[in-house]
């Protein structure tokens, strides 16, 4: 059984090279998701998450909602085991993927398939995992030849279809995705519509950021909203 599981969690990041408290620091302050403060050596530190306390099971689909900077990515990648707290407990059971940052690994100098390999293996899978997953990302990709050649030569809609397919061509138990694809012609964003929703319901728990309430509400049957590195639920309807 999948879960994830945040005690009093709370991160915080510092901010070096960064001048005393201003009045443009104070509006940041007020206007951002985490908050911002300076010790005694005057170094500032921004506490993303601020003693973020919930816990999800097997079933469970969450949105997270919140303006920009409100740490809805460092939500995700703390779940995702990349960002350690400063303080609480985070506790992971499941397999792991995330579309935090599509096209991570990318190298234009390699062709397709080298970059298939190469993002494939970032995202934590294995050269038989991604070798075993190709027919399924060449038919989705329907780049035929182009798969051959540097991605240097794509254009950015190919670019797309390659980072995407490579992304979710995984079946994780956690799925964690910080925003929907929305690149590419009409077509293709029906085909990755349908990838993504299939994607979703063979996953036991997902954790979905955005800023589209229609998204949310069609994927989702919770909300979560952080605000000044605080959580709260919410309900369905109420953002």
């Amino acid at each position: 059984m999948a879960h994830i599981i945040f005690d009093n969690v709370t991160l915080q990041y510092p901010i070096y090279n960064s001048r005393s408290m201003s009045l443009r620091n104070h509006l940041v302050r007020i206007g951002t998701g985490g908050m911002i403060s300076q010790d005694s050596k005057d170094i500032v530190t921004i506490k993303a998450l601020d003693q973020v306390s919930f816990s999800l099971r097997d079933g469970d689909a969450i949105g997270l909602v919140g303006h920009n900077g409100a740490g809805k990515t460092t939500m995700l990648r703390t779940m995702a085991g990349i960002y350690k707290p400063i303080s609480g407990r985070v506790d992971i059971q499941g397999s792991v993927s995330t579309i935090i940052d599509l096209g991570a690994g990318l190298d234009p100098e390699l062709s397709g398939y080298e970059n298939i390999n190469r993002m494939g293996m970032l995202l934590g899978s294995t050269l038989a995992d991604m070798e075993a997953r190709l027919d399924d990302i060449e038919q989705f990709t329907e780049l035929g030849e182009f798969l051959s050649v540097p991605v240097r030569t794509y254009s950015s809609g190919m670019m797309m279809r390659l980072m995407f397919a490579v992304a979710t061509s995984v079946r994780p138990e956690i799925l964690l995705i910080d925003e929907m694809f929305s690149t590419g012609d009409a077509d293709f964003q029906k085909k990755a519509r349908l990838r993504m929703t299939d994607l979703i319901d063979s996953s036991k728990i997902f954790v979905f950021a955005s800023h589209e309430p229609e998204l949310i509400r069609a994927f989702c049957k919770r909300v979560f909203r952080l605000e000044h590195g605080r959580l709260t639920e919410i309900g369905i309807n109420d953002f």
